[in-house]
């Protein structure tokens, strides 16, 4: 979440020296394992891959529309692989779906606001369920958050409309606030943040896991088509991951932010193999626990300044770092954000990969699936070198994996990830650089080879 990073220190982010083994924590944590300490500096460079194409710049002010990219997911056309669609949130923006060659094939705009004053619609995350269940049959959905109204929306994907594949299908009279109780709330955007959707494979339901904007909350809410080929929904639980810890020094940490705001989730995913949801919490670490929300859930990786006292300062409106005590994690630099689940294409299963952006130092962590989410490696997602290559990902905020072979462009499958600092710059008429985001293409087979999968 770039909004919030911009208010720490490079000591928050990115501590210099480091850490702890990964740790495994009950929700409600007390305890902290003892920690190794490591020179983060004089470790190997991590192995670096370039895109193979990247999408259209989007520009964050009044002649760009506001849009900024933040979160992907790959749709693979199942009877021609390669007219598949990568959808993608541009927060007030709205939505965006790109062809393989990252060109845009459809924009479609966030909801107005309701009323004078109020929040208009700005889309934060995307998701997909494949074959959702309608009357007349099955089809593909995109579920997105709205951050900006704390709804949900939901947009059937159509493959007989090639230039405009998304059909908004929200049942807007069962499309309740997720978290807020009136549009006071909605308009302070506490709002429903991060995504991840998937659907049970006992009951076959579908279902969206949404967290909530500067808070720990998560909301389960159950997809519902109605005999109008509209979709609806309802919530059906919710839970809180902790706010606060207990290090094993004895000492209790929070993380230091804006008064008033708890260390909020974005990055989220379902294994659809095991049911476990991963959520990302910005500043704590990836935590995991049952995609039903009843589990009680385990810090599987912290982020490396987990401990590190900070003290919110007003003048600068950013946080004031205290020493390293070393209880972080070793493999992830605040914030912990894009998680998405690479399956293995010969036995997927078990087998695969966990993959996390580690947005504080522009590297992605993998962790492996059959082996307890141990850490595998890191990568970059470096600049290309020849006349026209797409730069690399810095600042990510959302990332999709697919290893499904992906037509002539990309046969051994594609990952794509959002650049929160896409260059060169450019200038608008102010004279002044225009924040520029986008979207990135990575090639699987060759990040296979260059980071040794």
């Amino acid at each position: 979440m770039r909004a919030l990073k911009s208010m720490r220190t490079p000591s928050m982010r990115t501590p210099g020296v480091a850490v702890a083994a990964a740790a495994t924590v009950a929700l409600g944590v007390i305890a902290v394992p003892a920690h190794a300490q490591g020179n983060h500096g004089t470790e190997p460079p991590l192995p670096r891959v370039t895109a193979s194409a990247e999408t259209p710049s989007l520009f964050d002010d009044e002649a760009g529309g506001n849009a900024n990219a933040d979160d992907p997911a790959i749709w693979r056309n199942a009877k021609d692989p390669d007219r598949s669609l990568v959808i993608a949130t541009a927060k007030e923006g709205g939505l965006r779906a790109y062809d393989l060659d990252g060109r845009q094939v459809q924009s479609l705009p966030a909801p107005p606001p309701p009323g004078d004053g109020d929040m208009p619609g700005r889309f934060n995350n995307v998701d997909l369920i494949t074959g959702l269940r309608f009357p007349d049959g099955r089809h593909d959905v995109a579920v997105v958050s709205d951050r900006g109204r704390d709804q949900l929306r939901i947009y059937r994907i159509d493959p007989k409309r090639p230039t405009a594949p998304l059909v908004d299908v929200t049942d807007e009279a069962a499309a309740p606030r997720v978290f807020s109780t009136g549009q006071d709330e909605v308009n302070d955007q506490r709002t429903a943040y991060g995504l991840a959707a998937y659907t049970d494979r006992r009951s076959g339901r579908s279902y969206a896991v949404t967290s909530r904007r500067h808070a720990t909350a998560l909301a389960l809410a159950e997809l519902l088509p109605n005999a109008q080929g509209k979709v609806g929904y309802r919530t059906v639980r919710t839970t809180s991951l902790p706010s606060s810890f207990t290090l094993s020094n004895g000492k209790a940490w929070t993380p230091c932010g804006e008064p008033g705001e708890l260390p909020q989730v974005e990055g989220m995913v379902v294994d659809p193999d095991t049911g476990d949801l991963y959520a990302g919490q910005e500043d704590i670490g990836i935590w995991k626990l049952d995609a039903d929300l009843r589990s009680p859930a385990r810090l599987i990786e912290k982020v490396r300044s987990f401990g590190v006292p900070g003290t919110w300062n007003p003048q600068t409106e950013e946080c004031d770092a205290g020493a390293d005590p070393g209880f972080g994690g070793q493999h992830v630099a605040a914030d912990v954000e894009g998680l998405t689940i690479w399956r293995d294409p010969k036995q997927p299963g078990r087998r695969g990969y966990l993959l996390a952006s580690s947005q504080g130092d522009d590297t992605f962590a993998v962790f492996d699936r059959e082996r307890g989410n141990a850490y595998v490696r890191g990568f970059r997602i470096g600049d290309g070198t020849g006349p026209g290559s797409p730069d690399g990902s810095q600042e990510c905020d959302g990332a999709a994996v697919t290893s499904e072979p992906l037509g002539r462009k990309f046969p051994n499958g594609l990952l794509v990830v959002q650049d929160g600092h896409n260059t060169p710059a450019t200038t608008g008429t102010d004279g002044e650089t225009r924040t520029d985001t986008d979207f990135k293409y990575v090639d699987l087979g060759r990040l296979k080879r260059a980071a040794r999968l």
